[in-house]
Parts: C-alpha cells; structure tokens; sequence
C-alpha cells in the first residue's frame, strides 16, 4: 500500500529496494554516458525509487542529480520526497536566474522548458551533474536537453516505454531498457487495488484521426457530445459506480462541460476542471474532490499525470484512444492501494479494451521497446476499421418505435458467411437483411407513410450493416456503399409499398 505522504520518507518495499540495487549496478558498469530507461506500473512508486536511487548516487559518486519533470505538480512531489531523504535540493523554477548558491544543493529538479531556456544562455548553468533523471520519460520534450548531458548518465522513468511520437522511438535516446514488476504481481503482493472492467459498446463512426497519430478532439467532442452519449453514460455511472468518488476522462473541454451539466441536472456531487483553470481554482478543485467522498470529477487530460487520490474508486472513460500511453495513465488514477479499497472499477466508453486489452494483461515492453512500430501496428486498428468495432446501438428513444431487439439479433455477417459454408451465394444475406428490416416496420407501421418515416429513422442502422457486408467482401469504397444502401432502400421501400398498401 502506497503512502500518500510525501513530507514522510517512504520506506521502500521490497521490490523497490531490489530495483534500486539494479539500477545502481547498470550504471556502475557501464560508466558514463550510459542512457538506461526504467518501466514501473502507474501506482508502482517510481519517484519513491528515483528519489532513494538519487540519493545513493550523491553519496557514493559525490556527484549532483538532476531531475527533469513536465508539471509543477511532479517536480513539488519530487522536492518533497527528496527532502524528507534528507537531499537537499532546489527547484529551477521560471523565478531561478542563476544558480549562485548552487554549492548549496546536492540535487535540483527542473521543468524542461525552463531549463532549456538556461542552459542555452549558459550549457554550464548546473556544475558536476553526474545523474539525470527523466520522470514521464515517454514525452519527447526531454530530448532537447540530452545534448548538454552527453557525459553524464542518463536515466529515463516511465510506466509505457512508448515514445509520444512514433517518428522518435525511445530506443533512439536509451541504450537498454529495466522492466519492472508488472501490474498483475503488484496486485498480488497488495501493492496496487485490482481492477473490475466494465466495457459498454459505443458507436465510434465519426471518429477521425489526427497527425498526431490520436483521435482528434474535434470528432470526439462531436460524438461524446450527443445525447444518446450522455444517456450511456449516466447509465453506466448509476450501473457500476453510483455514490462513489469517481474521475471521468473526457478527450475536450466542451464534452466535460456537457458531462458536468448532466450530472448536474439529476443532483449528483460533480465539477469540471481543466486547463484552463488558474491554480487557484484548479488547487480547489481538487481539494473538494479529495474531502468529498461521493465526489465526480470531470476533466480533460490535467489528471493524467502528477495527480494522486487514492480514494478514487471508479475511472470512466468517457473517450476513446490510440494511446497506450493514455490508455494506462488514465487507469492508473484509480490503482492506488488502501486498506479499505483493494478493487476499483474501469468503465470503458471508448472500445480502448478491445484495442488495448485488459489494464492488467501482460505486455512485452521489451519488444514494445525494441520495435515500437510493429509492437503498435499489432494494437492498433486502422481508421477504416474502426466502423466495425462494435454493433449498432439504438437511442433510448427508437425503442419505443419498433422492435430493437429483433433487428438487433441479425447479423448480416453471420448471414453472408453461413450462406458460403452453405454453397450459397453470400449476396443471399442482403436479402435476410432486408427481411429483416422489412418484419420490424410491417410490424411497428399501420400504413405506407408511417413506415417510410421509420424507415428514415433506421437509415444508419441500415448503412452499418451493409458497411459490414462490404467488410466481408473486402469492397468496401464509398461509391459501391452508396450503391448497396440505394438499391436497398429502393427495394426496402418497394416491398413495404406493395404489402402495406394492399393490406389498406
């Protein structure tokens, strides 16, 4: 169980310990100018060991430490777990121009921007650094800094030895990586709770994705946004996690801000925060959120990294991701081990379980760091596949026109294929299809015009079939799509004509 008390030294566990030794023995032996990353779970304690690793570092080299971190927030949690080690140290903050006192400090923990803006108008701002520790090793800003450090040892921390940018894999920078426990044995030993998951299939059409390799926040806000999103949602929280305190991830601030807004209505305990918060108001915000206890907590990244609540019982993903990265921080949030709080639960809104697998599964980060490429390719769906994630949801309200779960218990793919294990045709499941959709609106419809305007309603449930015919046929370009939901809508249209208008 984690301690949340950064002004007392952590005793270090076990586990801590052994990792301590290794990573003294790797740099021992292999001298300066060895670069060496470090992976360890979101919850594991990674700045209880980089902060014990510096300091037996300064007493056997008498060299300095510097850590490099890229929130406020981490680099006060780092000042603080060094001082109660009894290392003294300093932060180069925004305010430190020069460093006169620096023979003062035996270790100094910097934001990069900062102390690149130093370093440039004087590469000797920090005399006799030997050790350089990079927290959150995986974003690519730290790499600007590496030129003014080429004879010091270089040792990068991380949980998900994944570059932030696939064009600028990690291996570049680090000559090997340490693997550390995983989160199943950190579960096991009762280090960190275990995590119950709850995914609810969500339709992702609409989702775009971005240079930057992620889905956009423009599309997600777009489909998070809608009310049919906010529905599941509510369901999911008062299904899974109801009355407990809860952190919801959101991808952009105008769906966290709809998300407070629907909580708000039915009277749940909820605020928003972002970025754009002062910090001031961010300091309160999560100063209510932790006093709390039934407290829900909307946000919009700013909680990923460098934020600790250990009470938080539910994490909802309320987007999706191409991040593994993300994927993890976001969970890790909740992984904080108590002694009342041995579980906590994942809700996932964002198919990120069928992409990623479970938060606990095995990954091999050695071959996630060797070859980054073909480890992501192997995780990742493609764009044009991501249609066919899931199976088409109904609004709440569509239920009350027509038989949902008839239409929903036809699949045109089990069709097509046990057509061709039959000899048949597989162009043979168009036609069950449009049976089946014919039965539901002779069904729900007492005249033709009726059943034209529900079968206006049903047109994306019929274009997401006939994309997941055109998926087993391997055609899948947008002209022959348009010609398949033209021609069925005619034919649809046709049938319906003829059975409804003779029936009057």
């Amino acid at each position: 169980m984690i301690d949340n008390d950064l002004n007392i030294a952590k005793k270090l566990y076990p586990f801590q310990e052994k990792t301590v030794d290794s990573i003294i023995e790797e740099l021992k032996t292999n001298h300066e100018n060895y670069n060496l990353l470090y992976q360890l779970p979101t919850g594991g304690g990674k700045t209880v060991i980089f902060s014990e690793l510096a300091k037996r570092y300064i007493e056997t080299t008498g060299k300095k430490v510097l850590v490099l971190t890229h929130r406020i927030e981490l680099s006060v949690q780092t000042s603080q777990q060094l001082q109660a080690r009894k290392v003294n140290n300093k932060i180069i903050n925004s305010t430190v121009k020069n460093l006169d006192d620096q023979d003062d400090y035996q270790c100094f923990i910097a934001m990069v921007e900062t102390l690149h803006n130093r370093l440039n108008e004087n590469n000797n701002f920090i005399k006799n650094v030997g050790l350089v520790i990079v927290d959150e090793a995986h974003y690519n800003s730290f790499r600007k800094l590496f030129q003014f450090y080429k004879h010091c040892n270089v040792l990068g921390v991380t949980a998900t030895p994944l570059s932030s940018n696939k064009a600028l894999p990690l291996n570049d920078h680090y000559n090997s990586l340490l693997v550390g426990e995983s989160i199943i044995s950190l579960i096991e030993k009762g280090y960190l709770a275990d995590g119950n998951t709850y995914s609810y299939d969500v339709n992702l059409q609409g989702l775009k994705i971005g240079t930057h390799g992620d889905f956009t926040v423009s599309s997600m806000d777009y489909v998070y946004g809608n009310n049919f999103m906010q529905e599941k949602l509510i369901y999911a929280y008062e299904e899974v996690a109801k009355n407990e305190k809860t952190l919801i991830f959101n991808a952009g601030i105008e769906t966290s801000i709809i998300v407070e807004d629907t909580f708000k209505k039915l009277k749940y305990n909820v605020r928003h925060l972002d970025s754009t918060f002062s910090d001031k108001e961010r300091k309160n915000v999560i100063e209510w959120f932790r006093k709390t206890p039934n407290a829900i907590l909307t946000s919009v990244g700013i909680l990923t990294t460098g934020f600790d609540e250990p009470g938080v019982k539910n994490i909802i993903l309320n987007r999706a991701t191409r991040s593994l990265t993300l994927y993890h921080q976001m969970i890790g949030r909740g992984s904080r081990r108590l002694l009342n709080k041995k579980e906590f639960n994942i809700i996932d809104l964002g198919n990120n379980v069928r992409r990623f697998g479970l938060w606990q599964d095995f990954i091999n980060w050695h071959d996630a760091f060797r070859f980054p490429d073909r480890f992501l390719e192997s995780r990742i769906s493609e764009l044009e596949d991501l249609q066919f994630e899931v199976e088409y949801s109904f609004p709440k309200k569509y239920k009350n026109c027509f038989n949902t779960d008839k239409l929903e218990s036809f699949s045109i793919a089990d069709a097509y294929y046990n057509a061709l294990d039959n000899g048949i045709k597989g162009k043979i499941a168009i036609d069950e299809s449009m049976q089946n959709h014919f039965e539901v609106l002779c069904d729900a419809a007492v005249n033709y015009e009726e059943a034209t305007e529900l079968l206006i309603i049903l047109q994306d449930h019929i274009q997401h079939r006939l994309k997941h015919y055109t998926k087993c046929i391997t055609k899948s370009t947008p002209n022959y799509l348009k010609y398949l939901v033209d021609t069925y809508n005619r034919k649809l249209s046709h049938k319906l004509r003829v059975k409804l208008d003779f029936d009057d």
